[in-house]
């Protein structure tokens, strides 16, 4: 094998040096002229799906898991948000959807319940305060 690279390439046996331009004018020939093969060019269509929003509402969950967080309803609306997450990265949509909904679901009970908790909190102490008075 590698001899017969060696006398494509560099002739043993004969004393002329190879010539280049030879080889620089077929190539382009090769490269300027007509194409090789009379068949029309074929077209390639490449179809790119567009990518439909899915929120994952991570940001709402990591406030009502550090704010408002009755019933620990906030850190679990948290672990549902990375798991639409991950699953919208790996290209499940509906399942980042589903994931979506259920943290969806369980950011605005959080926010209603931690409303209503901070309400009573401040309502029945002045309520208290006020009656012994």
């Amino acid at each position: 094998m590698n001899h017969t690279v060696q006398t494509v390439f560099s002739p043993v046996n004969s004393s002329q040096p190879p010539n280049y331009e030879l080889l620089k004018e077929e190539q382009e020939v090769a490269v300027l002229g007509t194409p090789h093969n009379p068949a029309p060019p074929m077209s390639t269509v490449i179809h790119i799906r567009s990518e439909t929003s899915v929120p994952d509402h991570v940001v709402w969950s990591l406030f009502n898991t550090l704010f408002m967080n009755p019933c620990c309803l906030g850190f679990i609306a948290f672990a549902y948000s990375v798991k639409s997450r991950d699953r919208k990265m790996v290209g499940d949509l509906t399942g980042a959807q589903a994931y979506a909904s259920t943290a969806k679901c369980l950011n605005i009970w959080a926010l209603i319940l931690g409303i209503l908790i901070t309400i009573l909190l401040i309502v029945i102490p002045v309520l208290i305060y006020q009656a012994h008075r």
